[in-house]
């Protein structure tokens, strides 16, 4: 099972990003995946899930500018994050939990400034 996140970079503030979380070697199908992210000197905090593919949830920093989505023919889970504030700069990760495995992915850096 290999989860790639893809989509990060460059933003100012106010603009929108949307992150990419593709599965190989297994499908998200009805599976919780939720999106991290890690700011330098922070730990890991979680900021969005979604179970199935309508049953999602949110930070309260996030909540009203991040949306959560799944795609079940790309087997792809989507992070689009508008309003995006200097406080949103993070390494983002994806993670799916199957059964009592974990898996990661590699991580996806998003920097917001101006």
């Amino acid at each position: 099972v290999q989860l790639v996140e893809s989509g990060g970079g460059l933003v100012q503030p106010g603009g929108s990003l949307r992150l990419s979380c593709a599965a190989s070697g297994t499908g998200f199908g009805l599976k919780s995946v939720g999106w991290y992210r890690q700011a330098p000197g922070h730990q890991r905090e979680w900021v969005a899930t979604i179970i199935g593919t309508d049953d999602t949830s949110y930070a309260g920093s996030v909540k009203g500018r991040f949306t959560i989505s799944k795609d079940m023919v790309k087997n792809t889970v989507y992070l689009a994050m508008n309003n995006l504030q200097p406080e949103d700069t993070a390494v983002y990760y994806c993670k799916m939990i199957d059964g009592i495995m974990n898996y990661w992915g590699q991580g996806t850096q998003v920097t917001v400034s101006s």
